[in-house]
């Protein structure tokens, strides 16, 4: 499997924006550009970076009261496109499928909201669908894609570009990887429970 990939292009879609400006400052002085939606976005400009709109790539605006913001051929497309597959890459050229090679996720607070005594309705709204659906995608293609699954990696990946600058290697996204199957199977097994309750 491949060597050192760099990082030239970050999916951002958090809930928790705390702790993320170290790695955004970082990201930025890497010259990485920034791709994200609402909140996260809007938390992005307001700390002075450039932040392109999920919907310029898209050209669908966020709908259904944000249930659909990512879930795009041109998002998950440019996740899960094979960088050594030149079918994939004439595809992606062909759609104008833009490469991403970082996604840095934090899904709805589930778990929590489930806690605060929240009302059934409000719970199945925080059944996070598109944070998930990137996190499965960034980790199946870890081989040219960094996950960043959840809050709690952020330092682990400010510490690989301090030390390396905007690059991994192929042991750094697969460790992402792992860690992001993890959180993905932690989230399903908590809405699962509340399900079968």
């Amino acid at each position: 499997m491949a060597e050192t990939k760099k990082i030239k292009t970050a999916l951002i879609s958090v809930f928790h924006k705390d702790g993320l400006d170290e790695l955004l400052k970082k990201l930025n002085e890497e010259g990485v550009e920034f791709l994200s939606t609402g909140g996260t976005q809007q938390f992005i400009e307001s700390l002075g970076y450039n932040c392109r709109k999920v919907e310029d790539v898209t050209t669908y605006p966020s709908i259904l009261g944000g249930r659909v913001k990512t879930l795009h051929p041109k998002v998950f497309g440019g996740i899960l496109g094979r960088r050594d597959n030149d079918g994939d890459r004439q595809q992606m050229a062909q759609y104008e499928i833009p490469e991403i090679d970082l996604v840095i996720v934090d899904l709805y607070p589930f778990e929590d909201t489930v806690a605060s005594g929240a009302s059934d309705a409000d719970i199945i709204e925080k059944i996070d669908i598109g944070g998930i659906s990137l996190i499965r995608a960034g980790a199946k293609n870890f081989k040219d894609v960094v996950i960043v699954p959840s809050k709690a990696e952020y330092s682990m990946l400010l510490d690989i570009i301090n030390k390396n600058g905007a690059q991994t290697d192929i042991a750094d996204r697969k460790m992402f990887a792992e860690r992001a199957f993890g959180v993905s199977s932690h989230y399903d097994t908590a809405i699962h429970e509340w399900f079968a309750k």
